[in-house]
C-alpha cells in the first residue's frame, strides 16, 4: 500500500487534523490533558490551517483563541494571556458558572439562556416560582464557596471571577454592572492595579504573575462548560531575519530567544494546562538551524520537538512538530 504521506516528510493537512481530533482534541484534550504541537506550513496553507482548526473547535465544543506574533508581543508571558483573555467572553463565562451553581442546588435552569439573558438572578427566580432575594441569597454562598476558595486558580484570578459571578446575578438589583474594570484589567485594556484595588485584587498581571493566570483562565474555561481550550499561535513574524520596515512589529535576536523559552516552558509546564491544545504555527525558516532567528539557536527548545527517529517513508502524526502539505 503507498503511504499518503509525501516523499519530503510532509503530511496531508487533512490527516493531520483528523489524527488531532481522535487522539488529541475528542479524548485526551477534552479529559483535561495538555499538549504542545507544532505545524510548519507554507504561507498559502496557513488560512486553511486556521480555519480548519476552528471549525473542528466548534465541533468538539472548545474554545479557540488565535494569537499572531505580528500583533502580540509573543516573547512576553503577559501579552500571550492578554491576547486570550480579549478573545474570551468574560461575562458569558460567569453566567455559565452561576448556571452550573444553581443546577448543582437542583434549580430548574435547563431552558435559560446564559448568553441572551437581561436579569440572570429574575430569569432563575421566574424559573423556579421563587423570590429573586432568596436565590440571590442561596447563590452567593455558592460562589463563595465554589469560585472564591477554588485553589486550582492562582488568589486574585479567582477574586475577579467570583466578583464577576456575583456581578452577573447582583447586577439586576443594584441598578447595572460595575465590573467593566475587571474586564479591562483583565484583557489588558487598563493593566493599572489601582483600578481593581476596589474589588480587592493586588496582583498585577506581568512578566512574572502572567503564567499563573493563564493557568487560572484556561482551568476556568474549561469549568464553566467549554470542551477546553485550543490556542493557534502563529510565530512566523518571529522568525524574519531583516526588518522590512513595514512598520509591523519586528522581533530582534534576543525577543526570538525569549519567545522560544517561552515556548519550552509551555512544553515543560503542560501537566498544569487544563484542557488545553496549543497549537503553533510556524514556517520552513523554523527550521532553517543556519538561520539567527530558527529554533537552532535555542536547543533547550529543538531537542523537546525534534524528530529523534524518523521514518524514511511514513510520517508520525502525532508528533510534536510535523510538516503539513496541502
Amino acid at each position: 500500500m503507498t503511504s499518503p504521506d509525501r516523499a519530503d516528510g510532509a503530511i496531508p493537512l487533512d490527516r493531520w487534523l483528523g489524527f488531532l481530533d481522535r487522539e488529541y482534541l475528542s479524548t485526551f484534550i477534552r479529559d483535561g490533558g495538555a499538549s504542545v504541537k507544532f505545524a510548519v506550513t507554507d504561507d498559502d496553507l496557513r488560512p486553511k490551517l486556521r480555519d480548519s482548526l476552528r471549525a473542528l473547535c466548534d465541533k468538539r465544543g472548545f474554545l479557540c483563541v488565535e494569537i499572531d506574533a505580528a500583533a502580540r508581543r509573543v516573547h512576553m508571558p503577559q501579552d500571550i494571556f492578554f491576547g486570550i483573555a480579549s478573545q474570551i467572553d468574560w461575562r458569558l463565562l460567569a453566567n455559565r458558572e452561576v448556571l452550573r451553581l444553581c443546577s448543582e442546588m437542583r434549580f430548574r435552569v435547563e431552558d435559560i439562556d446564559p448568553a441572551a439573558t437581561e436579569s440572570l438572578l429574575d430569569a432563575i427566580a421566574d424559573a423556579n416560582g421563587l423570590d429573586p432575594t432568596f436565590v440571590l441569597s442561596e447563590i452567593r454562598p455558592a460562589i463563595q464557596d465554589n469560585v472564591f476558595k477554588n485553589q486550582r486558580m492562582s488568589r486574585d484570578f479567582r477574586v475577579a471571577m467570583s466578583r464577576l459571578c456575583a456581578a452577573s446575578v447582583d447586577s439586576s438589583s443594584r441598578g447595572g454592572d460595575r465590573s467593566h474594570p475587571i474586564v479591562d484589567w483583565l484583557t489588558g485594556v487598563n493593566t493599572r492595579i489601582s483600578a481593581v484595588r476596589m474589588f480587592g485584587i493586588h496582583t498585577p498581571i506581568n512578566r512574572v504573575t502572567a503564567r499563573h493566570f493563564i493557568e487560572s483562565a484556561l482551568y476556568w474555561v474549561r469549568g464553566a462548560g467549554y470542551s477546553g481550550t485550543v490556542i493557534l499561535l502563529d510565530n512566523t513574524r518571529v522568525t524574519l531575519v531583516r526588518n522590512p520596515r513595514d512598520n509591523i512589529r519586528h522581533y530582534t535576536r534576543a525577543a526570538t530567544m525569549d519567545h522560544y523559552e517561552l515556548l519550552r516552558e509551555f512544553i515543560d509546564g503542560a501537566d498544569r494546562l487544563s484542557g488545553t491544545l496549543l497549537a503553533v504555527s510556524t514556517n520552513h525558516d523554523f527550521l532553517d538551524e543556519n538561520s539567527p532567528k530558527g529554533y537552532g539557536i535555542y536547543q533547550a527548545l529543538q531537542t523537546r520537538i525534534i524528530d529523534d527517529v524518523r521514518d524514511r517513508n511514513v510520517v508520525n502524526p502525532i508528533a510534536s512538530l510535523v510538516r503539513l502539505a496541502q
